[in-house]
């Protein structure tokens, strides 16, 4: 039997506070350092925008240091960026092409398949770093799922 690689997921709100912006992508990548050497070497993100997207972008700034480390997008469905501004569209397909691996729970959105990406990400995972300031939506779920299935959860926002 195959054992996966000890992995990471990534969780939070679409907005950030700008004030708060810089500190938490400056804890956010002193966290990913630290379970890197903890034995982390894979880091699951959910594409969305916001703190996936500012947690893609971590990943991707420390791959050149730790070139051992897997990033892998875990997408909700091919038409994710549907509505989006061509300026995140443009980041997303960038972050898209430098992943290691893209992975699609859904083909085609529908109620429910942001939840089903989120246990995808939640089941991949032994720790899951969020960013959680709101008792409600999708963030929540992913959280509350990851502390049902026993995850170390990390939450940048304390």
């Amino acid at each position: 039997m195959r054992t996966k690689p000890p992995a990471c997921c990534f969780t939070g709100h679409r907005n950030i506070p700008v004030e708060q912006y810089e500190a938490v992508q400056k804890r956010l990548e002193v966290e990913i350092v630290g379970l890197i050497h903890q034995g982390i070497s894979c880091f699951y993100t959910g594409g969305a925008l916001g703190f996936d997207t500012m947690a893609a972008l971590a990943i991707l700034k420390l791959k050149p240091e730790f070139p051992q480390i897997l990033f892998i997008l875990a997408l909700p469905c091919e038409e994710q960026t549907m509505g989006w501004t061509p300026e995140d569209v443009k980041i997303y397909n960038q972050i898209r092409e430098k992943a290691d691996k893209v992975v699609y729970t859904s083909k085609c959105y529908y109620t429910g398949c942001l939840h089903k990406r989120s246990r995808y990400l939640v089941n991949q995972s032994v720790v899951c770093v969020c960013y959680l300031t709101e008792n409600k939506g999708g963030t929540v779920y992913a959280v509350y799922y990851a502390k049902r299935r026993g995850l170390r959860v990390i939450n940048l926002a304390l």
